[in-house]
């Protein structure tokens, strides 16, 4: 009775995770830098430090799931800090985007020799495959929004039909992205409008995937049972981290593909 806790607070116990997935990330690093310098470790140290990393990521994730569900911890105090937590991390996901866009902007309104795109390059048209990608992805938006308002309101079966649409749509998107790659009129070492497109593209791509699988895992949870109409912040933070690809892909397809034609 007197080591009861007397507030709504969470003190976390103490996890080996952060420093396990600190190592694990150096190893991946070091990998990453030895095959960069054509050392035969390099693939073998970065394949290591990887596996490492989703193991990391999987074990301190199911941790923080039995936290939420099982031990009660995730008070409607500590998920305000949560939600904190998520907006501060997807700030930082904008200002990496931002740094692609700049750079983009800056060579196109500034062009070498004045023209863009560069000369020999002949860009795609948006209003073919990337036009269609806009119009799944904006369905996706829909869905994972039914999904939140459903289980909102403890309708629990529109909720992973919402969430169903919504993996597959993302899956749909990551499909026609890699169709339109082996379409490409140009490579990536081809100059700085191909290297800015497929880096701002690409990223973007992988964040996708990323919100696909995170979507996923919520799926598999809501089959599990977990998600309350006044619990469900893990669902939460997936639902806005989809949103926030939504709108970066509406600013690429705005900038890149039609403008930047």
């Amino acid at each position: 009775m007197s080591g009861e806790a007397k507030h709504q607070y969470h003190l976390v116990e103490p996890s080996p995770w952060p420093l396990v997935g600190s190592m694990a990330a150096f190893v991946l690093t070091l990998g990453g830098v030895l095959y960069m310098h054509e050392n035969t470790y390099g693939m073998p140290t970065m394949g290591v430090g990887l596996m490492l990393v989703l193991a990391t990521m999987f074990y301190w994730w199911r941790d923080i799931i039995r936290e939420a569900e099982y031990q009660g911890h995730h008070t409607p105090i500590v998920q305000i800090g949560m939600r904190y937590g998520m907006l501060l991390f997807i700030s930082s996901e904008v200002m990496f985007f931002v740094a692609f866009f700049w750079a983009f902007f800056d060579r196109a309104l500034f062009p070498a020799g004045g023209i863009w795109p560069p000369e020999g390059i002949v860009t795609f048209d948006p209003f073919d495959l990337p036009l269609i990608n806009t119009l799944v992805l904006l369905l996706s938006g829909c869905t994972v929004t039914w999904a939140h308002h459903a289980i909102v309101e403890g309708n629990r079966r529109d909720f992973m039909i919402g969430l169903g649409l919504t993996v597959g749509l993302g899956m749909l998107f990551t499909a026609l992205q890699a169709l339109e790659y082996s379409h490409a009129p140009f490579a990536f070492s081809d100059g700085i409008y191909p290297s800015v497109f497929y880096m701002a593209t690409g990223f973007h791509g992988f964040h996708v995937i990323i919100g696909t699988l995170f979507l996923a895992v919520c799926m598999w949870r809501g089959a599990l049972g977990h998600f309350t109409p006044k619990q469900h912040f893990g669902f939460e933070a997936a639902a806005w981290y989809w949103h926030f690809v939504d709108v970066v892909w509406l600013f690429l397809f705005v900038a890149v593909y039609i403008w930047g034609r």
